[in-house]
C-alpha cells in the first residue's frame, strides 16, 4: 500500500523525469486504482505495453512508483506515496528553471482536462452535467495571510482524502454511481500589480 508520508521532490532530474506525457498520465492512473500492471496501464491509455513498461520503470528508478505483489506471473505498479510535493529548492537554480516547467505542464494538463470536460458535459448524464463549479475570486493578502490561506486548503484537501481515500484502494466501497472527480486548485500572487492600489499612493 502506498505511504502517506510526503514526498517532497526539489531534485531537477527527478523533475524531468516526472514531466513526460504518459508518465504522469500513468501517476493519474495509479492515483486512482491500487495497482496496476503493465498491460491494465496500457489497456487505458492506448499505449502499447513495451512503453507502459518502460515508462513504470523510469518512475521506479526515481523513486514514484514501486512493485506491488505479484500476481502470478503479472507484477502490478502502484505509487510510492500518494503525498507528493514537487517544489524548487531555491538556493538551486535549476531546480527553480525545472520547477517552473513542470508547474506549466501540470497546469496545461488540468487545464486541458477541465476544457474536455466541459466540452463533454453533455455526455456525463443526468446531474452531473450541473456537477462542475468553477470559482474565482482575487483579494488583497500579506504574504503571511496567503500562507494560512495555502494550509487552510491545504487542511480542506486532507479531510476530503480521509472522507473518499479508501475508496481507491478498495473498489467495493465505491458506490454504484460514484465517477472519477478531478480537484484543482490554486492560490497565485498577481505578478502584474504592485503591492500596493493605486488609491493607496494617492493618499
Amino acid at each position: 500500500m502506498p505511504s502517506d508520508q510526503p514526498q517532497k521532490v526539489t531534485d531537477p532530474q527527478s523533475m524531468r523525469a516526472l514531466a513526460h506525457p504518459l508518465r504522469l498520465q500513468l501517476m493519474d492512473l495509479l492515483g486512482i486504482e491500487p495497482e496496476l500492471t503493465a498491460t491494465e496501464c496500457a489497456e487505458r491509455t492506448g499505449e502499447s505495453v513495451a512503453s507502459c513498461s518502460f515508462h513504470l520503470r523510469m518512475l521506479a528508478k526515481y523513486g514514484y512508483v514501486e512493485l506491488g505483489e505479484p500476481r502470478g506471473r503479472e507484477k502490478p505498479w502502484r505509487l510510492v506515496s500518494r503525498n507528493r510535493t514537487v517544489g524548487p529548492d531555491v538556493e538551486n537554480p535549476e531546480s527553480v528553471r525545472e520547477a517552473s516547467a513542470f508547474a506549466r505542464i501540470v497546469v496545461e494538463r488540468e487545464a486541458d482536462r477541465l476544457l474536455r470536460t466541459i466540452g463533454r458535459a453533455a455526455e456525463l448524464g443526468p446531474g452531473w452535467d450541473q456537477s462542475m463549479v468553477i470559482n474565482t475570486s482575487s483579494f488583497w493578502l500579506t504574504r503571511d495571510e496567503l500562507t494560512e490561506v495555502m494550509d487552510r486548503l491545504g487542511a480542506f484537501t486532507d479531510d476530503i482524502v480521509a472522507r473518499y481515500g479508501h475508496r481507491r484502494e478498495d473498489p467495493a466501497s465505491r458506490p454504484d454511481d460514484a465517477r472519477v472527480v478531478h480537484f484543482l486548485g490554486a492560490l497565485s500572487p498577481d505578478p502584474d500589480l504592485d503591492t500596493h492600489s493605486t488609491a493607496d499612493h494617492e493618499q
